[in-house]
């Protein structure tokens, strides 16, 4: 969008066209009394090479372009095809919003669509909606629904779950006739399965588990679905690094009830944490309690494809009172960029990246336990995260690698109080050999002092 101000004369003309002399005329419904008569206390204004200077210096405080990152934990470095900023950033793309008048919307309710479908192809589940905020809302969402279907007291989470989007949890259903109960897990970072059999009962809602889960490791999601099911309980899933479903096999081939979680790593930059995009997904026979807003696919009275929204379940279209959810964005602008990075890259390029994601995390994982006192806190399968155990205090370590300019992992003693000096570390395919080759290096050489 071009850096282009009004001058005096064009707001004077515009004043003219709409009937008035001064923009205090235009304001005139304000009472005097309360409007500000002087100029706002704000810097001059800069010209656009100025503007554009200034924002840069701001940038350059964040340190994005000189740190070598391993930090990860929900929020993901991928590698964004160069066609997805092209295509996103077009006029068209940019500028519409959520499709009030959907029959006009043509282009949005594609992109939507399109967007459903992928999300379907990806999880194997029978529809998907419109998106959500992000993932941890749409983990929220995935409880209520299915404490609308199951309406019991008890809901059962694995504590590997992204504590954030368990914190979520709790906040949206804090007022309901709900308890959450959580589910430890094992040595191998794995949920305690036996546990959770002991604790399924008939009173419970749903099971919810993340996979691969925020310690790094891949659940055994048949076994967890199963058991849910043989309780009478729905079995949701939580995914904050989709890019696994490019090897996993899709949930909905286990029975799952529910997939939900976070697209940010399908072209959305990381952004400071937003704006993201979160996805749902369920059985068809759920439709009815879905969240959010279906976009479908017919043909209009001259046989040509057309889009519609296919159903609304929020309150701004229906009654308040059968509303599923106050949801009112499909973030649509993040799911285009998802839609346009899963049809860039395609199922094998998918596939790939995920692969190099498996090969690189192993990678790391073994260099950096040949180490003396860096060891793997858990022994289950990983993707492309893993949590280290260091017998020297985290704080000196990740004092060391920030002089290095390396952000080294997150510490977990912060979500788990079990966990002093554990670290989780990432390493996904924009990280190259030499990459992880310096981070060990210099995790050795502090290790040794």
């Amino acid at each position: 969008m071009s850096y282009i101000s009004l001058s005096e004369d064009d707001i004077q003309d515009l004043l003219n066209k709409i009937g008035v002399s001064s923009i205090s005329e235009l304001f005139c419904c304000i009472p005097e009394e309360i409007r500000v008569k002087s100029d706002l206390s704000l810097p001059s204004a800069l010209t656009e090479p100025e503007l554009i200077s200034h924002f840069e210096k701001i940038s350059e405080r964040n340190g994005a372009n000189e740190y070598l990152s391993f930090l990860g934990g929900g929020a993901y470095q991928h590698l964004i095809p160069t066609v997805v900023d092209y295509l996103s950033m077009r006029g068209e793309f940019i500028s519409p919003y959520t499709p009030y008048q959907p029959e006009v919307s043509q282009g949005t309710l594609q992109v939507i669509f399109e967007f459903q479908t992928l999300i379907c192809q990806l999880t194997g589940m029978d529809i998907a909606n419109a998106s959500l905020y992000d993932g941890a809302t749409g983990a929220a969402e995935a409880v209520l629904m299915a404490h609308r279907i199951k309406n019991k007291p008890k809901v059962l989470i694995s504590r590997s779950a992204h504590p954030h989007y368990r914190q979520v949890i709790s906040t949206y259903t804090q007022n309901l006739d709900l308890t959450i109960e959580m589910v430890d897990h094992l040595d191998s970072g794995r949920i305690d399965i036996e546990n959770l059999k002991k604790r399924l009962d008939d009173q419970t809602t749903a099971v919810v588990i993340q996979s691969p889960n925020f310690i790094g490791v891949l659940e055994d999601i048949p076994s967890i679905t199963r058991f849910a099911h043989e309780a009478g309980a729905m079995s949701v899933l939580l995914i904050t690094e989709p890019v696994s479903l490019g090897l996993m096999e899709a949930p909905g081939k286990f029975g799952v009830d529910i997939v939900t979680g976070e697209a940010q790593s399908f072209g959305i930059s990381l952004s400071f944490g937003g704006p993201y995009v979160g996805f749902m997904a369920c059985r068809k026979e759920f439709l009815r309690q879905f969240p959010g807003r279906i976009a479908g696919q017919t043909k209009d009275r001259d046989g040509k494809r057309g889009f519609v929204l296919t159903l609304t379940t929020r309150e701004q279209f229906i009654r308040r009172e059968r509303a599923t959810s106050n949801i009112c964005t499909n973030q649509a602008w993040c799911a285009l960029r998802a839609t346009i990075f899963l049809e860039a890259l395609g199922k094998k390029g998918l596939r790939e990246m995920a692969w190099q994601n498996v090969q690189k995390i192993r990678y790391a994982l073994d260099q950096l336990t040949e180490i003396e006192g860096v060891t793997a806190k858990f022994s289950g399968e990983v993707f492309n995260e893993c949590v280290l155990h260091f017998d020297k205090p985290w704080e000196v370590i990740d004092k060391a690698l920030r002089e290095k300019k390396i952000l080294g992992g997150i510490p977990l003693q912060t979500y788990f109080e079990d966990m002093e000096n554990c670290v989780l570390i990432n390493v996904t395919e924009v990280h190259t050999k030499e990459d992880i080759d310096l981070f060990v290096e210099n995790v050795r050489e502090i290790m040794s002092r």
